[in-house]
């Protein structure tokens, strides 16, 4: 639908009088870092711990697999509702935000990496 002289559009997608800004989209990629980095955590810990591991176990037959993946969920849908509600009308640093999250997401992605989380292991 194309803008007509009755609905003056200052930016794509933005309607009725109100600016669009990058918060929303800001706290959905750092959300997904913190998801991603406490998964990672949530493994490295269940290796080290055997009490986290008996904790994370939600669900006998994926053992505490079922744990670790859901507290990364939870973490990330919890921080995404809170993120969202304090810059959906703002304006964010995203390119600072973009590099925290991807170090966030590295950091996810490390720990989830069998040479480094079995460095862990009790032995």
């Amino acid at each position: 639908m194309s803008a007509t002289p009755e609905e003056p559009r200052t930016q794509a997608g933005a309607c009725c009088g109100q600016a669009r800004t990058n918060g929303p989209a800001a706290a959905i990629v750092l959300s997904a870092g913190i998801g991603s980095a406490t998964l990672g955590i949530a493994v490295v810990l269940s290796t080290a711990s055997e009490s986290v591991k008996n904790l994370l176990n939600w669900w006998n037959p994926t053992g505490p697999l079922a744990g670790k993946t859901s507290v990364g969920v939870i973490a990330w849908i919890v921080s995404w509702a809170i993120l969202h509600s304090v810059w959906r009308r703002r304006e964010v640093a995203f390119r600072r935000l973009w590099i925290v999250a991807a170090a966030l997401v590295a950091l996810g992605f490390a720990g989830t990496f069998p040479p480094i989380f079995e460095a862990f292991a009790p032995h």
